[in-house]
């Protein structure tokens, strides 16, 4: 594992357009059709990551909690599986059943996405507003494995300012995790 901390992309960057395979759907999936008129979170996770690993139980929480109040989530693997065959899509679909993700858990196979986006790392975050704009780009919070339980409060912070048509805290942290697996 590759300790790595992220870009950030600039706030106000429209969101990249894409249409990828659901892993648990089996339907292919845009960015078009999954948005919401209230925020749109992409975030870009995989199957091995002990980062991803530690905050599993609250991003499923958290998700939970933000989906009731007309955000989505979303969530891609770009990891490349000819060097990580645990990230293949087939796994993915099992590890988003254990989880309970309630939300789409998406293939980026070319890894186009995850280039588009300017993601590095897992998990890396973007919070887009009704606009598609960035609003939020950085860590879930400050935990990290085995350095405090994973809550999700700089995401949720982020989430509750655009709910309540505010705007988002500008000094924002970048993630922290294990690199995006290139081919």
């Amino acid at each position: 594992m590759a300790l790595l901390t992220s870009t950030m992309m600039p706030l106000g960057t429209p969101a990249p357009d894409f249409s990828l395979p659901d892993t648990v759907s089996g339907a292919t999936l845009s960015l078009q059709e999954l948005r919401t008129p209230k925020a749109t979170v992409i975030l870009f996770i995989c199957n091995h990551c002990p980062y991803v690993h530690h905050i599993n139980s609250a991003l499923v929480r958290v998700a939970n909690t933000y989906q009731a109040k007309g955000v989505r989530f979303v969530a891609i693997s770009s990891n490349n599986v000819a060097t990580h065959p645990q990230d293949a899509p087939e796994l993915m679909t099992q590890v988003a059943k254990e989880q309970g993700y309630p939300f789409p858990y998406l293939y980026d196979e070319s890894q186009a996405v995850a280039k588009a986006y300017g993601a590095e790392c897992t998990p890396d975050l973007f919070v887009f507003d009704a606009e598609l704009k960035c609003a939020y780009r950085g860590r879930f919070d400050a935990s990290r494995p085995n350095m405090g339980q994973a809550t999700g409060a700089d995401l949720a912070n982020a989430l509750d300012a655009l709910l309540a048509n505010e705007p988002v805290d500008p000094e924002q942290h970048p993630s922290m995790g294990c690199s995006i697996k290139w081919k």
